[in-house]
């Protein structure tokens, strides 16, 4: 596989004679065939500023850094990164190294990516076939149709507004799915919280970075919650809807219209999975949703280590411990317990953390994980985690789930929160079917 590199216009590339590299924590490798898939589609592209380009010297057999395209000497280039789409989970990050005063990088996923056999390959893994963020599937023009539609029907309902602006403006797959009427949709209800996360993308201060999107400024009455809930349960039976969205704080802080609103879906109806993605912060609260009607609920953490977990998610006002006494309350109602695991190539897979991960499943009965990439500069956060605690050589992400399937036969591997049908159709294992190879999955232009 060739190095991709971008030069100052933005053009993308390939450099022949150089291999691309891919980054584990310390780790560097040139990215093999075996070891990547072919794009996939809706995955995107981006160029790095402020940064120079690690690639395999073939002639030499070693890694190099460039600044400047060897066969052009005076065009500058920068290191090229993937964005994958839903349902992939790196194997291996952007290799790069800083330039001096350089500035951090927006907050998204930087994968690895090269060229071979005219298709760009990216260094990623494939854990849920489902295909419920996938752009084809939600043409705008018909998501236009559902706001319009919603508009009529609930004129007053700011739930719905607000909604309509994730959708509309920032591209939020959830939201659309909302008015398309499939899948899951958002419930996004919390202006507040009580974790602090190095990269949180509705509330940035004191930092260099900006967050992607706005958090919700009201908070929605039950009625409201209930209006947009029943509405996606009535067009989608086995759908589900979810609090805790990229647009808000933690819903555990909401529960005074959670609560009712939860008890107020359930006296109207059975069906649809309702669930909750939060910090699992405050376990007393988690009890009294379960006793309503909450089905599931989906903790994000980036380690189950203490200091790990702590140096990154920065708790106000609650403990790592009351984290995993949440998991013991979800199971002392029988819920469904998930993961958001925010997976970094080099410290989620090193020995400790596997570890730490495989006793933490035990304890804890855990039911999925949910791998994600977590959306971070990749150099920055793993300097920020080694500060915080031991990060040993990793074994590759693809290794740590088979060890995982190998010792938790029942648990499941994804990317998507499950309906409460999909909880016994799927055994344990990965929700994936085989992807079979595909070329002409982009361009290049020849230097």
């Amino acid at each position: 596989m060739t190095a991709l590199v971008a030069n100052e216009k933005g053009e993308i590339f390939d450099l022949e004679g150089y291999g691309a590299v891919g980054r584990c924590g310390e780790v560097l490798m040139p990215l093999t065939v075996g070891e990547t898939l072919f794009m996939p589609d809706g995955g995107e592209l981006m160029r790095l500023p402020e940064r120079y380009v690690l690639v395999w010297n073939m002639e030499i057999g070693a890694v190099e850094t460039l600044s400047h395209n060897p066969y052009n000497p005076e065009e500058r280039i920068y290191p090229v990164a993937a964005f994958n789409s839903p349902g992939y989970v790196n194997t291996a990050q952007v290799a790069a190294v800083e330039e001096e005063d350089a500035g951090p990088l927006p907050l998204f996923s930087y994968c690895a990516v090269g060229w071979y056999d005219e298709g760009f390959r990216t260094a990623c893994l494939r854990v849920d076939e489902e295909e419920r963020q996938h752009l084809r599937l939600m043409p705008i023009p018909k998501v236009q149709e559902g706001v319009e539609e919603m508009r009529g029907r609930y004129p007053e309902n700011r739930l719905f507004r607000h909604l309509e602006r994730c959708a509309l403006s920032y591209g939020c797959p959830a939201a659309k799915n909302l008015y398309i009427g499939r899948c899951e949709a958002p419930l996004p209800t919390s202006r507040q919280c009580n974790a602090r996360c190095l990269g949180c993308i509705s509330h940035q201060s004191g930092s260099s970075l900006s967050s992607c999107q706005d958090r919700i400024d009201f908070t929605p009455t039950p009625d409201e919650i209930s209006e947009v809930a029943l509405t996606h349960i009535e067009r989608v039976p086995d759908g589900v809807v979810s609090f805790g969205q990229g647009c808000e704080g933690d819903p555990l802080l909401a529960a005074e219209v959670i609560e009712p609103a939860i008890a107020l879906i359930r006296s109207k109806t059975a069906a649809g999975t309702i669930n909750m993605n939060t910090n699992g912060s405050l376990p007393l609260v988690l009890d009294r949703l379960f006793a309503v009607g909450l089905d599931s609920i989906r903790v994000s953490m980036n380690s189950v280590r203490k200091e790990i977990y702590t140096s990154y998610f920065r708790p106000n006002g609650y403990r790592y411990e009351d984290v995993v006494e949440s998991f013991q309350v979800a199971r002392k109602h029988g819920a469904y317990k998930a993961i958001n695991y925010l997976n970094a190539p080099g410290i989620t897979d090193c020995e400790e953390e596997v570890e730490a991960l495989s006793d933490f499943i035990e304890a804890c009965g855990v039911d999925l994980i949910q791998w994600r990439n977590i959306n971070f500069d990749p150099l920055r956060y793993y300097e920020a985690m080694e500060a915080a605690g031991p990060i040993g050589m990793p074994m590759g992400v693809r290794r740590m789930i088979l060890r995982l399937e190998k010792r938790f036969p029942k648990l499941k591997h994804g990317y998507f929160n499950p309906s409460r049908e999909m909880y016994a159709e799927r055994p344990g294992g990965r929700n994936i079917k085989r992807q079979a190879p595909k070329k002409g999955t982009g361009r290049k232009k020849r230097r």
